[in-house]
């Protein structure tokens, strides 16, 4: 009995190795593996054995039925895979082209900004996108119950501190970070921050709930207002050609004091007045001023010996400008048809 299992698993794996199609396998299954094949039969014959025979021709029939199963698996994965690729593979013809990817404007207009402020001593800062209630508006000369905060709908994070309170937000400006660059870095300071803001916006062409700024500080000794306009002309001729001009007008922000808006002449009509511009021959584009001195103490940076501007972009009204992108959806919609314009 015991010669005959082994000569059962011997022409068992015999055939197997030989075999190159899967019916002839599925013969050989039928024929040593089923309930009726050989193996099946001996095992049925032990029943007239002696306990101690029964056990031990039981457990090696059991091992060579495992053997067999284990073997017969593998070969059926390899007969399988023959039919899914063609035996021969022609090694001289050429590679299936990988298509490349595209870049999202506003990659593309950070890109630019980076370059453009790395050339000029910049640094570049990264700081959270859940911020702290205190960075996102205290920090920055926004305290509890300020009128300021009116001007920013927010989505606060359903979760309390130990005094009860919801101090965690999504930041709502990329201003936030200022303060953690100030604490970190210290002074004189250069800095440029680009980043994703949240706030609840109701969504259409122009208002979207996401969206991209940048944001820079110059931290130094003798910074004045006339520095922060000669870095906005910089700025303004390398966005947008080197005949642009810029204007300053007066605008309140409770960071900076005093504040403005820059308005750079329209890339468009080159200030004669067109649909994009509203007429007026100006773009509305960076927002402006020299940081209050309670900034400055917020990060740790004494006002009497140092002062400083800040400046921010909108990195996305950036890119609907310079693309004539008229849908701010687009950007945040995965649609390839349009980002493979770019």
């Amino acid at each position: 009995m015991k010669n005959k299992i082994e000569q059962i698993k011997k022409e068992f794996l015999d055939q197997l190795a030989k075999l190159k199609n899967i019916e002839d396998l599925r013969a050989l299954e039928l024929k040593y593996l089923s309930r009726k094949g050989e193996l099946s039969e001996i095992m049925h014959g032990l029943k007239d054995l002696s306990l101690e025979l029964k056990k031990e021709l039981g457990e090696l029939a059991n091992k060579a039925k495992i053997e067999m199963q284990t073997k017969f698996t593998e070969a059926r994965r390899v007969i399988e895979s023959y039919g899914k690729k063609d035996d021969f593979v022609d090694v001289t013809l050429p590679g299936e082209k990988i298509a490349n990817g595209h870049l999202n404007p506003l990659t593309l207009v950070q890109n630019d900004l980076e370059d453009l402020f790395t050339s000029l001593g910049f640094i570049i800062g990264d700081g959270p996108e859940l911020e702290s209630d205190y960075y996102n508006f205290t920090a920055l000369n926004v305290p509890p119950l300020h009128p300021a905060r009116d001007m920013q709908d927010t989505f606060y994070i359903d979760s309390k501190n130990k005094n009860g309170e919801y101090d965690l937000v999504m930041r709502t400006q990329t201003s936030s970070v200022q303060i953690r660059m100030l604490q970190k870095y210290g002074a004189p300071l250069k800095v440029i921050i680009p980043g994703r803001c949240f706030r609840n916006e109701a969504t259409d062409a122009r208002h979207e709930h996401t969206f991209y700024q940048c944001e820079g500080i110059v931290i130094g000794k003798d910074i004045n207002f006339s520095n922060l306009k000669s870095l906005l002309e910089i700025v303004g001729k390398r966005l947008f050609g080197p005949d642009t001009e810029l204007r300053m007008r007066p605008k309140f922000y409770p960071f900076v004091e005093p504040g403005n808006n820059g308005e750079y002449t329209c890339f468009l009509c080159n200030g004669k007045g067109c649909r994009v511009c509203k007429q007026t021959g100006w773009l509305e584009i960076v927002g402006a001023g020299l940081i209050h001195p309670d900034v400055l103490r917020a990060g740790g940076i004494d006002p009497e010996v140092y002062s400083g501007f800040a400046f921010g972009f909108g990195l996305t009204r950036l890119a609907m400008l310079k693309y004539g992108i008229n849908d701010i959806r687009l950007f945040n919609s995965g649609d390839l048809k349009f980002l493979e314009q770019f």
